[in-house]
């Protein structure tokens, strides 16, 4: 087949951006930034991936001090950051590609060790306390064998309890500190080198589960109606925008995302139009929006493709996220499903991505298990590039 004849790999206006292809490297959580601090390994990880005219969001990076969900997960609050940031920028734009940063904080999920606000407060959702570090804690994952069982060790020395998270509703004065630390992340970003930044308000975090009817029980503006559920998200987007410019940036959601029954909305297409409505009066660059977790049908399992609605609403660069494979973002791309598609772990162990799908090739398999490890190599930056016999 063609090269042009792909719809993924035909070329996209994103904006001030001129995209090559259709392929999005999504933000993918590595643990590999020592202290939250990018280091030199992460400059070889981004660079393997990026293409000229290529789009490359970043892993999420803590807007300030206390938005952390794992160990060694990056910052953009400080200085120091910001300066590990700019070579790992600067080898992407060498491939010339197109780099946003991911922004975020996680909420009542975040690390128990740094966290200070949960913003609602149902007993039934806190982390058991009096567990020992021995313990285990055990999470459902929806994998690619559909019956892992994903192990949490809780990392306190041996000889102390595990101190449970203590959850506290956020004041209004909280809430106005959280809006002005995503405005100087935004602003760290760009000084960074970045090309613009993505809100994360999907997959459960602060952001994202305040919209849920489901888990938000706050009386005041921020709970109740659809309108007040997802006003600090709007405000936060409109709080970077005036600060770098709407065209530089962008918001993912995840309307369809429960998780366990703590993530879930009643009327997930409302509020996906209501956020798609809203953001367009915003003007911001893209919406990156994740499809519905995915369902048994028969014998095999399947991901509901509900976005069709959602990216009508939104008048911008609209990206589809969620179990795709190269037929289904083929046919996205041609159905004017999305305009563009991200492609998690296929990319990551993929790193020639857009030049398999353009010729066909058999594709790298995934090693779950080297995920979240923080091997600088392992699982990292190993896996294989596409041998071409000439």
């Amino acid at each position: 087949m063609a090269k042009e004849n792909i719809p993924l790999l035909t070329p996209y206006k994103m904006g001030r951006f001129n995209l090559s292809h259709r392929i999005v490297l999504p933000p993918l959580t590595r643990n590999r930034a020592n202290n939250n601090i990018p280091q030199p390994h992460a400059m070889e990880y981004y660079s393997q991936r990026a293409t000229s005219g290529g789009l490359i969001i970043s892993e999420a990076n803590g807007a300030c001090d206390i938005s952390l969900r794992y160990p060694n997960m990056p910052g953009i609050w400080t200085k120091e950051q910001v300066e590990a940031w700019k070579p790992v920028v600067n080898a992407v734009h060498n491939k010339g590609g197109i780099f946003f940063c991911q922004i975020w904080h996680p909420g009542r999920v975040s690390e128990y060790t740094t966290q200070k606000w949960l913003f609602i407060g149902r007993e039934e959702d806190q982390d058991d306390k009096g567990t020992t570090p021995e313990q285990l804690k055990l999470e459902d994952n929806v994998s690619d064998n559909y019956t892992e069982k994903w192990f949490f060790i809780d990392r306190e020395p041996k000889d102390q309890t595990y101190k449970g998270t203590t959850l506290e509703q956020m004041k209004l004065d909280d809430i106005a500190q959280i809006i002005n630390d995503y405005r100087a992340a935004a602003r760290n970003a760009i000084d960074a080198g970045f090309d613009g930044v993505e809100i994360l308000g999907a997959n459960g975090y602060l952001i994202g589960k305040l919209m849920k009817d489901e888990v938000n029980d706050r009386t005041d503006q921020y709970g109740g109606s659809l309108e007040n559920r997802c006003r600090l998200a709007l405000e936060v987007v409109e709080a970077v925008a005036e600060e770098i410019g709407a065209d530089r940036t962008a918001i993912k959601l995840s309307p369809y995302d429960d998780y366990k029954g703590t993530t879930g909305d009643s009327t997930p297409e409302a509020l996906g139009l209501y956020m798609a409505n809203a953001l367009t009066n915003l003007g911001i660059l893209y919406l990156h929006v994740t499809e519905p977790r995915m369902i048994k049908v028969g014998d095999d399992y399947v991901t509901p493709r509900t976005l069709l609605p959602i990216k009508k609403a939104f008048n911008g660069t609209f990206i589809a996220s969620g179990g795709y494979n190269k037929y289904d973002g083929d046919k996205a791309i041609e159905e004017s499903y999305a305009d563009l598609v991200s492609f998690g772990r296929l990319y990551l162990a993929n790193l020639d991505l857009p030049k398999r799908f353009e010729i066909n090739a058999p594709l790298n398999k995934h090693d779950r298990s080297t995920f979240y490890i923080q091997d600088p190599v392992v699982g990292y930056t190993d896996y294989p590039f596409l041998q071409i016999v000439a």
